[in-house]
């Protein structure tokens, strides 16, 4: 049985990864292709719905406090990023995950978690995107162009990256978790 040290070791580490995660990208569309959401789901799966939740919301934390961990940088400004919504989305996508995962390691629960997660993300995300581009900036976007740009040309790379979750997770369980 892990004690609440152990826990918050872990919640710090995943943290740790999803900022390391927003480094790792590739220019695509309006926002980056990141590892963020990888990371967030891994969350999500390794820890349970509390505490993998829990480490999504110190690394937004973190960001909003100005540490320069999302991929323009930090600081409460950010929430006026199209791209925020995404960031806290990570928060109940990682809970989401975890709540669906369960302790078996199933892969195909697994993946199912992980794509019901990043649903999650998406939920929030899009519209917040719609919301800051169209009302804040004024842009005056459709929703399909919104969709498209905030979801569509991401989901391929979503589907790689819940694979290799799926991959990994049950190694990782084994061995060191």
């Amino acid at each position: 049985m892990e004690n609440s040290t152990q826990k918050m070791v872990k919640a710090a580490l995943l943290a740790a990864l999803t900022a390391v995660g927003a480094f790792l990208q590739f220019p695509l569309g309006a926002m980056s292709f990141t590892l963020q959401d990888m990371f967030t789901v891994l969350a999500g799966v390794l820890l349970g719905w509390k505490w993998g939740a829990a480490s999504q919301g110190v690394y937004v934390a973190l960001g909003l406090m100005g540490l320069p961990v999302f991929t323009q940088g930090g600081g409460l400004g950010y929430v006026l990023q199209p791209s925020f919504g995404f960031l806290l989305g990570l928060i109940p996508a990682a809970g989401v995950t975890g709540a669906l995962a369960g302790k078996e390691g199933e892969p195909r629960r697994l993946v199912a978690a992980c794509l019901a997660g990043l649903a999650v993300m998406y939920l929030v995300g899009v519209p917040y995107m719609g919301m800051i581009l169209n009302v804040y900036l004024d842009k005056g976007l459709s929703v399909w162009t919104i969709v498209k740009t905030g979801m569509l040309i991401y989901l391929p790379g979503d589907a790689a990256k819940v694979a290799v979750v799926a991959a990994v997770v049950p190694a990782l369980r084994k061995r060191i978790w």
